[in-house]
């Protein structure tokens, strides 16, 4: 049984410094968020964590301080369902800090009931994509100045599991929210790869993963029975300290400084599915959200 729980949990480690680096992490208030926080923070980096729940923010900072021994932390009030908190955010940091060389697209809601974003997405799309393309494309400028920089994307390996409905995103004909979750994660490997080659040669990498199987507070919209299987698997599942290692692998592997664009797992490259290698999707899925959120990003 140990052979098997050791399967899903990656062994890296690294003592890389980040003296000097700025971090965003969105949604670092709880699980691997706020684990990855601490460790870039023990490296030396400055971290801000962005978050929707400015009180849960401000314990998570304490802890992040106290697990870290760094003073260099700070929260600042995102809502990733709301296009103008995201972009007040980006307003502030553009106006605020000098640099920004690590951005850890980490926030995501998971399976909730349906509903919409200030915006009028269907949520998991709109909070885990298009809140995030959003705050990458406001923030860009910034990372671009900064680098050598890099774009981190949290997905999932349940982006396997749907495709992207291009021609009902917000899921208003039908709604499965298992299939709309899954749809929101292909929808963060296929933004890594249509990044990835819009930054060729801007000294600016980026990454999508999957962070295992984590016991966090994601799961809270199962259904009865999805319960008792989670349940059940618990054992095999990976704490959030073990969940974050892989987000940070990406914002930290020195190795990975000439890669960009690629799917990982456990802390090593994987293979995603066919869709998020489809680059014809991945163009149709950008022009759609660039028309979606109004913006111009060729």
């Amino acid at each position: 049984m140990q052979a098997l729980r050791n399967f899903f949990r990656a062994a890296w480690s690294s003592d890389l410094k980040l003296d000097g680096k700025t971090v965003v992490i969105t949604g670092a208030n709880t699980g691997i968020g706020k684990e990855t926080a601490i460790d870039l923070a023990k490296r030396g980096a400055k971290v801000i964590i962005a978050c929707r729940d400015m009180e849960k923010a401000g314990a998570a900072v304490k802890e992040i301080i106290e697990s870290s021994g760094s003073e260099n932390v700070l929260c600042m009030k995102l809502d990733l369902a709301d296009s103008k908190s995201i972009r007040e955010f980006a307003e502030a940091i553009n106006n605020g800090e000098p640099k920004l060389n690590i951005l850890i697209n980490n926030a995501g809601v998971m399976v909730c009931p349906y509903g919409k974003t200030a915006d009028g997405f269907e949520m998991q799309i709109g909070v885990n994509h298009m809140g995030h393309f959003l705050l990458t494309y406001l923030l860009l400028d910034l990372i671009k100045k900064s680098a050598p920089a890099r774009i981190v994307n949290v997905s999932s390996m349940a982006h396997n599991w749907s495709s992207i409905n291009l021609e009902d995103i917000n899921s208003e004909k039908s709604y499965d929210k298992n299939k709309a979750y899954s749809q929101s994660k292909l929808a963060n490997v296929l933004f890594t790869r249509s990044l990835a080659k819009r930054l060729e040669g801007t000294g600016v990498t980026t990454y999508s993963l999957h962070p295992g199987v984590v016991q966090t507070e994601l799961w809270r919209h199962l259904n009865g029975p999805q319960q008792i299987l989670w349940k059940m698997a618990t054992p095999f599942t990976k704490n959030s300290s073990q969940g974050a290692q892989t987000t940070i692998y990406c914002a930290v592997e020195p190795s990975l400084e000439k890669e960009s664009g690629g799917y990982y797992s456990d802390c090593a490259p994987a293979n995603c599915s066919a869709d998020g290698k489809n680059d014809e999707l991945a163009q149709k899925l950008w022009e759609l959200s660039c028309r979606l959120l109004s913006v111009t990003w060729e």
